[in-house]
């Protein structure tokens, strides 16, 4: 009797994940970086604006120097081995440049989403700041208040900066803002909380930047493992990826004392094209930041329409460097992304997604 009450509630546990992510999927006005393409009916025609597939790439050597001078050319970029067109292209906080127009096509899939092509994007990008402020982080809260107010400072070129913090429960403290004071006086009033609901607090940011176009990334700042959340990791990292939002994950020793939350950060950060810190202490928290932010200066931006392409589940995408000169270099972006197709959820949200959803 024990046993059978027990896998139920197991059962209901798993389908309320499940009924979560299928929620904010259901509601995220996915215009972030997958692709896709809108429909309009006339009465006599079907039209389609195709839109834009987001990549941002980071290249390397093998000691970890980034690569820059980089052409359009040197880039080649496929989609479940179909080569595709890079449409614009971008070097760091450069001017984007259009490689080839907006051209509609009738026999696009109409499923998905992505980013339209309005004309010249923005440089830059749009970061949001995850800080735990679960209990985990009492004794370092100060230090850790300290590092992202250097990070924030450090931000050139980027569009806008919004901070959020969690616990239990996600806390939008500031949304998007070019006024780095005021995002400055948001990490400075933030207070330290209870449990650690992680990736249900990193699922609803993923969630607040996946209409945004151009670069965007998430960065976390964790002193712990996730002990509240009731969605997966993976789910979390698939959204990421198929909006084209990075993560970058920093965490202290005493989440990396648990292998399995590092194991976590390190697999979502890499799927979407970002990287995972572990930091001993202060210092090597402001190490970190710093690096991330010169991720973020010497990313490559690319984008392409993508070819017809009758998979409407899962991509894979690829980019390799062309010429044998090139070949030497490491290439960092993510996997993939999953067609996602917007509609109406029916019912209430289970009682055991209820504080999470609001």
């Amino acid at each position: 009797m024990e046993r059978d009450k027990e896998m139920e509630a197991r059962s209901r546990r798993i389908m309320a994940k499940r009924f979560f992510l299928f929620l904010w999927l259901s509601s995220v006005p996915l215009s972030g970086g997958g692709a896709g393409a809108a429909a309009q009916d006339d009465g006599s025609r079907l039209h389609v604006n195709v839109v834009l597939v987001q990549l941002s790439v980071a290249v390397t050597d093998s000691k970890g120097n980034y690569i820059s001078g980089l052409r359009p050319e040197d880039f080649v970029i496929s989609e479940d081995n179909i080569t595709e067109k890079t449409a614009t292209f971008e070097e760091g906080n450069e001017a984007a440049r259009r490689l080839i127009d907006n051209v509609a096509s009738d026999d696009r899939p109409l499923t998905g989403q992505g980013d339209e092509d309005k004309g010249p994007r923005v440089t830059g990008a749009n970061i949001y700041i995850l800080f735990d402020t679960s209990n985990y982080m009492y004794r370092g809260f100060v230090f850790a208040q300290d590092a992202i107010a250097d990070f924030i400072r450090s931000l050139e070129g980027v569009n806008k900066v919004a901070f959020y913090s969690y616990s239990r429960d996600l806390s939008r403290v500031t949304s998007l803002t070019p006024d780095r004071s005021q995002v400055l006086r948001g990490v400075r009033n933030t207070v330290a909380g209870d449990d650690a609901a992680l990736y249900n607090s990193l699922l609803l940011t993923v969630k607040d930047a996946a209409p945004l176009t151009g670069r965007k990334a998430i960065v976390v700042f964790s002193n712990g493992p996730d002990n509240a959340s009731l969605v997966p990791p993976e789910d979390v990292a698939e959204l990421a990826q198929s909006t084209g939002t990075i993560i970058y994950m920093i965490s202290t020793q005493q989440a990396q004392a648990q292998p399995v939350s590092t194991a976590v950060f390190e697999r979502m950060s890499k799927a979407t094209g970002g990287k995972a810190y572990f930091s001993r202490d202060w210092k090597d928290e402001k190490k970190a930041f710093a690096s991330i932010q010169e991720d973020l200066a010497h990313l490559y931006s690319l984008s392409y329409y993508p070819q017809p392409n009758a998979n409407r589940g899962w991509r894979t995408i690829t980019v390799k460097l062309v010429g044998k000169n090139l070949q030497k270099y490491h290439i960092r972006t993510r996997t993939g992304y999953r067609l996602l197709q917007t509609q109406s959820s029916a019912g209430g949200v289970p009682p055991e997604l209820e504080s999470v959803a609001r």
